[in-house]
């Protein structure tokens, strides 16, 4: 955790310096005018690279919101770098079991055809710091009507992660691994007019550094997310 509020110290210290160089380049009036600093995204979720008869069940979805500071680069104000934090909260139905032995080990296995459940899912909590390029067609005076496409990267910290395994007088909950990637890095791109914008995320690091219990398979895991993404002044 000292490592996260170091990285978000230099966050914010970065942010103040960046803007002030910018906003000696533009008039006192032009400096009032940016965008989309407000987001909210609703999506659904897919695992991707899973390993053999492992499947999603159920719904996997959430939602990710936050503030992103918007720093226009140019006078028409219509390109601009966005930085900011955010929040990841996310939900995966699957047949992946996650228990743990006697000894203490974790347990990485598929889930048999042959066994009923009630509930087996996973979910995460992520703080996040967007970092994105911003390119729209508006400029100052414009009304919301306009095309946008923003491109980058999230940057994260997960913490909190719980696993849930429920059936017929059994239930196992795991909330602390250490095969588990509590750093993430996800590209983001999105793009719509007006208020309707879409956007796709995908992890560039494994969920996972685990291997299945019985094949020995590696387990890795990476996160595809795709939806609809509300930005607010």
């Amino acid at each position: 955790m000292k490592s996260l509020f170091t990285c978000l110290t230099l966050f914010v210290c970065f942010i103040s310096i960046s803007q002030n160089l910018i906003d000696k380049h533009f008039s006192e009036a032009d400096s009032l005018y940016r965008e989309d600093q407000f987001y909210i995204g609703l999506g659904i979720n897919f695992l991707v690279n899973k390993p053999n008869d492992m499947s999603q069940s159920g719904f996997s979805g959430g939602v990710h919101f936050g503030y992103i500071r918007d720093m226009p680069l140019n006078q028409r104000r219509n390109l601009a770098l966005g930085i900011g934090i955010g929040l990841s909260i996310d939900t995966y139905s699957q047949n992946l079991f996650i228990g743990e032995s006697n000894s203490g080990q974790s347990i990485f296995e598929v889930i048999d055809g042959g066994i009923d459940f009630d509930t087996n899912r996973f979910s995460t909590h992520v703080v996040e710091i967007p970092i994105q390029f911003r390119w729209r067609t508006s400029s100052i005076g414009d009304d919301k009507a306009f095309w946008r496409i923003y491109t980058g990267i999230n940057l994260g910290y997960m913490y909190y992660f719980k696993s849930v395994f429920e059936q017929q007088g059994n239930k196992v909950n795991q909330t602390d691994l250490d095969e588990l990637d509590r750093t993430t890095f996800d590209y983001y791109f999105s793009f719509g007019k007006s208020k309707i914008n879409f956007f796709f995320r995908y992890s560039l690091n494994s969920l996972f550094e685990a291997k299945l219990l019985d094949s020995r398979e590696n387990l890795n895991l990476n996160i595809i997310k795709a939806g609809v993404v509300f930005y607010i002044l």
